[in-house]
């Protein structure tokens, strides 16, 4: 498998866990977001929407967007499992990941950022704080959903964790306080403590700067 990736992105972030998890060899292709190689033609090619993380299974196939390429891991390679068997706590921990991946981080990617400080002519600080504000208002929901024990919903790591841990370092890069998440902060202390996790640090990629 081959995983187009930046080492700043947390979606990426996001696969690099999950591809840990399930012991799953990779390499990776670095695509530096900053300098915009996502617009190069040649990874248009390969992925249309110009994003990341997209991962090239051995087959050819192409996939797009982590949680689908999440959700097609734990189907294809089940052990260990990323979702719960109940489907009610499926329920909860796809909830939880969507709440990260569909509500914070979009609102906090390069793309928005980038037309909040070109287009409307907001300065660092403004932006700033709109990163801050959306990250602490997901947050602040994900602290009452929890249910650290010690990983977000039990014993078991799940599609929540991987999609938490990525955003407490985003968190942490643009100094929002954690002092009202400790639920959070615990879950990210014992995610951190996993080498899966541990080996998918941006700062721990080939590309990090």
């Amino acid at each position: 498998m081959k995983l187009y990736t930046y080492f700043r992105s947390s979606a990426a972030y996001r696969t690099r866990i999950a591809l840990n998890l399930k012991g799953l060899p990779y390499e990776t292709v670095p695509v530096h977001l900053v300098r915009g190689e996502q617009r190069f033609p040649a990874f248009e090619a390969i992925n249309p929407q110009m994003r990341l993380p997209t991962l090239t299974l051995s087959e050819g196939e192409t996939l797009i967007q982590s949680l689908a390429i999440i959700e097609y891991l734990d189907d294809v390679y089940p052990d260990p499992p990323l979702l719960p068997a109940d489907a009610t706590e499926r329920a909860h921990v796809r909830a939880a990941a969507h709440i990260v991946a569909c509500d914070i981080h979009p609102l906090n990617n390069s793309g928005p950022l980038a037309y909040l400080r070109k287009t409307l002519g907001q300065n660092d600080e403004a932006v700033n704080a709109w990163i801050a504000h959306w990250i602490t208002a997901g947050f602040a929901a994900l602290e009452k959903l929890m249910r650290p024990a010690p990983y977000s919903f039990g014993a078991q790591v799940t599609m929540a964790d991987i999609c938490l841990v990525p955003q407490v370092a985003s968190a942490r890069r643009f100094k929002v306080p954690l002092d009202d998440f400790p639920k959070i902060v615990a879950v990210d202390a014992a995610c951190a403590k996993l080498s899966a996790f541990e080996k998918a640090r941006p700062d721990r990629q080939a590309d990090a700067e």
